[in-house]
Order: C-alpha cells, then structure tokens, then sequence
C-alpha cells in the first residue's frame, strides 16, 4: 500500500530559504530531498546547498515555476522548497487497517478549517494529547505549511495526521472501521458526561459557520463543551484542546 500514497501522505513541503535551512538543521528530521530555483544564488542559497550536501540530501533543480507549483505558493516560496518525510502521517485506509480488532482509538477531525494556525495548534494539542490521529483531508482545509508548521512549534512533523481526499470520505472511512462520529456544536449533549465508544471521532467545524452541511448527516450526535461565566464559546483551537485531553482523560485514566 505505501507505493500507492500519494506524496502529500508522506511529505510534510516546506517552503522559503529559512524554513527549508531549520528543517536541514534539525537532525530529528528526515529531508527526503531540496528543490531550487534554477536562477536561485546568494549566500542563503549557499548554505542550503552546504547543510544539504553535509546531511547527504539530493538537491534537485527546476524552475521557477515548478518550485512555485510544488510549493502550493507562489508569493513565499523564494525559489526553494524542501520534502521532509513526516513519519505518522497516513492515509485513513491505511490508519483503520492497522487497528487491532476491538481497539480503542480517538481521533478528531477538521471539518473546513480556513486558518492555517488553528489546524497547527490542533496537531499540537492532539499530538501531546496522545490521540490515535487528526484528521486532515486534502481538499477543504490549507496545507500542511510553513504557517501550519510555525503554529504547532513544530510538531506538525511528528503528528499523527490521517489524509483522504475529502472530510466527507474520511468520516466514511472512520465509520467503517467502527468509529462513532460526534460533532462538537453547542446545541449537543455535554462532552464532559457523555457516554462516548470505545472508538470515538470528534469533528470541528469551521471557524465561523460550524459543521458543514455535508458532514451532519453522517454524526451520530452532537457534543458540546460546557460554558460557564458567560461566555458563549471557544476559539476551534481552544476547543480541540479540550476535547483532545478529555479524549485522552477517558483513555489512559487509571480504572
């Protein structure tokens, strides 16, 4: 099945002449290979060319152009980009075939998400959180970018990001594997005394309209965070916060 990924279900593609130089600096990385500008020169090009010949990188070159498309971004890519292997990254197929029998597995998933910071700071929150995976699908939400990379502090890299092509297939696919699918929403139930399965999905929704009109019709309810002192709801990326540690909370609390 691996020879059947497509590249963004195995490289996490930065882009600039700092981001690229960080990520060939960290030696907890694995940079699978560099692409330059054909005209790209100067000393920060130098020192990319030196980090990567000293990490024994291959260093392809291409045009203008082609950097700008492989990047996803034609104003900030400056002529480099670099493809590093993010190790925990999956596609959904491949993540529920791995579950043993019965296991139980939480993982949320982003439903439409528009800013490149909260969906790194959800990996973040998910990552430290312990959770199975985040579900991010291809199309519908932005890029696993430098932005989405500086927002999580860099844990983008080792999260357990789970892909398909859209958040509606994704949910498909989770369901099939026995997951039960709760959309956060604060017309739900508590999350906080919900009784949840042992195999639990909670998706987020967009920033300013919620869950999207696709994806209500395959939850089997709603969920909400509890409010007190006014306040009428969190930020998506407070809320999955949340919603990742009570996840964890229910799976490693001590019986």
């Amino acid at each position: 099945m691996a020879g059947e990924r497509s590249p963004k279900d195995t490289f996490i593609t930065v882009y600039g002449r700092k981001p690229v130089l960080e990520a060939l600096g960290d030696p907890a990385l694995r940079v699978d290979k560099v692409v330059l500008a054909e005209e790209a020169r100067g000393e920060p090009v130098r020192a990319i060319l030196d980090a990567a010949r000293g990490r024994g990188v291959p260093v392809q070159r291409a045009s203008a152009h082609r950097v700008k498309v492989l990047a996803g971004n034609g104003r900030h890519d400056q002529g480099v980009l670099a493809d590093v292997i993010a190790p925990r990254m999956a596609p959904v197929a491949e993540f529920t075939a791995t579950l043993r029998p019965g296991a139980p597995a939480a993982v949320l998933v982003l439903d439409r998400l528009t800013n490149p910071a909260n969906v790194g700071m959800i990996l973040r929150s998910a990552t430290a959180a312990g959770l199975d995976g985040v579900l991010l699908a291809r199309r519908g939400l932005p890029a696993i970018d430098p932005l989405v990379v500086k927002a999580s502090a860099g844990i983008a890299f080792r999260s357990p990001v789970l892909r398909s092509g859209t958040v509606e297939e994704g949910c498909a696919a989770l369901a099939e594997a026995g997951f039960g699918l709760f959309g956060l929403d604060a017309r739900g139930d508590s999350l906080l005394g919900a009784a949840l399965p042992d195999r639990v999905a909670l998706v987020l929704g967009n920033e300013t309209d919620g869950l999207s009109a696709s994806v209500r019709p395959l939850l089997d309810g709603l969920l909400a965070i509890p409010m007190h002192g006014g306040v009428e709801s969190l930020g998506v990326a407070s809320a999955g916060a949340v919603a990742a540690f009570e996840l964890s909370r229910r799976r490693f609390a001590s019986p």
